[in-house]
């Protein structure tokens, strides 16, 4: 009797999981990327704002609201123009996997300062990526990545987020560009970083005081590598 009922029982149960009318306890759904916004940060503007501003919440220390960046020394490109130039293409790479994408800019003619920046990209982003170049000796080549330390007084709980973050953006973008990999330095003293309250990193996408980089990153076709390199490390972060 036991056995009959068992058996019954089976196959109800199996009719109803072909049918779809019993629950079976599943792992949560994934999120799609469309279920993720991504925040763009276009480093600097047309014109640096020197005035002062709190390098994070509560700090004393004071830093200008946006530092004039560098530029191009054989393109001629200021570092505004590539960042931009770069935050579009990655923009359009993003919607085309299925993300959402907020710029904090969309034109150079425009004063935001950085604690503003990562304001606007906290209402509604789920991870914020800015966008800049390096400048040093002519010597100096690659890209790097800038992170907050383990110890950052304003955004320490999201010290493992964000050097996750980091290292997958770092990682897919030399693979993708060709660039040297510099690595990762981390510093507590950047605005735009302080004021996130989400995952955030830096991307120094190359030196555009070396003659290699600079004209590298000036060429339209290779910023839509930069730009594939960097939405494939947020793949990559977020699990795609």
């Amino acid at each position: 009797m036991n056995k009959k009922i068992i058996r019954a029982f089976s196959l109800v149960l199996a009719v109803c999981m072909m049918l779809g009318v019993c629950a079976v306890p599943t792992q949560a759904a994934k999120k799609k990327r469309s279920q993720y916004t991504i925040g763009i940060d276009p480093g600097h503007q047309r014109y640096a704002d020197t005035s002062l501003e709190p390098i994070g919440p509560g700090a004393r220390t004071k830093k200008a609201k946006v530092a004039g960046g560098t530029s191009g020394r054989y393109s001629g490109l200021p570092e505004y123009r590539l960042t931009l130039q770069v935050a579009r293409k990655l923009k359009k790479e993003l919607e085309r996997r299925g993300y959402k994408v907020v710029m904090t800019r969309n034109k150079h003619r425009v004063n935001i300062s950085n604690s503003e920046r990562a304001k606007k990209l906290n209402k509604s982003c789920d991870i914020a990526i800015r966008l800049h170049g390096d400048g040093a000796g002519a010597s100096a080549h690659g890209a790097s990545m800038q992170c907050s330390t383990r110890n950052n007084p304003y955004i320490s709980k999201l010290y493992s987020k964000c050097n996750t973050l980091s290292k997958d953006i770092l990682n897919a973008y030399c693979k993708k560009t060709g660039m040297k990999n510099r690595g990762i330095a981390y510093r507590d003293d950047l605005t735009g970083t302080n004021f996130s309250t989400i995952p955030v990193t830096l991307i120094e996408m190359g030196f555009m005081t070396n003659k290699s980089d600079d004209t590298y990153m000036a060429k339209s076709s290779n910023q839509t590598k930069m730009a594939k390199g960097i939405a494939d490390g947020i793949d990559d972060y977020l699990g795609f």
